[in-house]
């Protein structure tokens, strides 16, 4: 018999004001896309927990203290965690999985340490993949279903799953985005279940090793139904829905922390040092 007296137990009500979700709660593919497009529109990626050094909890409280309550965003553990708790309160079954990122890898092969979701509806012919995590313009805005070869319109965004040879027993996935005239490798994958301990391993190594670009630039994005913002380092760039961009240098540490408060949203812990 589960434990739980002892499980910590989702505020799904807050969770729903932070995203401003509204609906009946129940299972199905349409509530499934709606989450999802709910939570990129409401909660910001941002890795300021690594850039102070630290690696940021994945206890379900402290996602809450910090993504819903504290005014703050966070990357794909923190996300896609908390999305896994608020599917399974709907009723969703939920697998995480472990993918190895290619955007900006050129050819490089990278460590699997991103976290998606395989996501099992009720009724459906077969699961969905949703991935709130990835900190990118080409990142899902909607869950999708697990078919591969199939292009798929996300709230505006060009998605599709492809298969691809490679020497591992199980299917290898890809996900692609239709960016600037081209499909362009976001991420690959397998469906081997991956464990939430498996996780905390990974988020350790990302947030504190010292070769890892976490620690020492400040990446930030915001999705909004017409405009995508993202920060890096001290490089702002926002791009529209038609496709056209704005891009502009940061003067100093103290201008990146009036853009994260006023256009990213985000309460800046005091006394945190921005490396811009």
């Amino acid at each position: 018999m589960a434990d739980t007296e002892n499980t910590p137990q989702l505020d799904l009500d807050a969770y729903l004001d932070r995203t401003g979700w509204s609906g009946e709660r129940r299972a199905d593919a349409e509530t499934l896309r709606s989450l999802h497009l709910a939570h990129m529109y409401g909660i910001p990626f941002e890795n300021l927990d690594p850039l102070a050094g630290s690696a940021p909890s994945l206890a379900l409280p402290d996602l809450e203290a910090k993504l819903i309550r504290g005014g703050r965003g966070g990357y794909c553990y923190e996300h896609n965690t908390l999305l896994t708790a608020v599917l399974e309160a709907f009723g969703f079954g939920v697998t995480r999985l472990a993918a190895r990122v290619r955007l900006g890898a050129d050819g490089a092969i990278r460590p699997r340490t991103h976290m998606l979701l395989l996501v099992d509806v009720p009724g459906e012919p077969g699961p969905y993949i949703a991935d709130v995590g990835f900190g990118a313009s080409g990142a899902l805005l909607e869950a999708v279903p697990l078919v591969a070869d199939t292009e798929f319109r996300d709230a505006g965004r060009r998605h599709r799953l492809v298969h691809e040879t490679h020497n591992g027993p199980l299917e290898l996935w890809v996900l692609q985005t239709y960016e600037d005239g081209a499909w362009t490798d976001q991420y690959a994958f397998t469906l081997e279940p991956f464990e939430a301990p498996d996780f905390e391993v990974i988020n350790w190594h990302v947030a504190t090793n010292p070769r890892s670009p976490f620690q020492h630039l400040l990446y930030v994005q915001r999705t909004l139904p017409h405009l995508h913002r993202a920060l890096s380092g001290r490089h702002l760039v926002e791009t529209y829905a038609d496709g056209t961009r704005k891009e502009r240098d940061l003067a100093d540490a103290e201008e990146a922390r009036q853009v994260l408060t006023a256009d990213f949203g985000i309460a800046v812990p005091e006394g945190l040092q921005l490396s811009v």
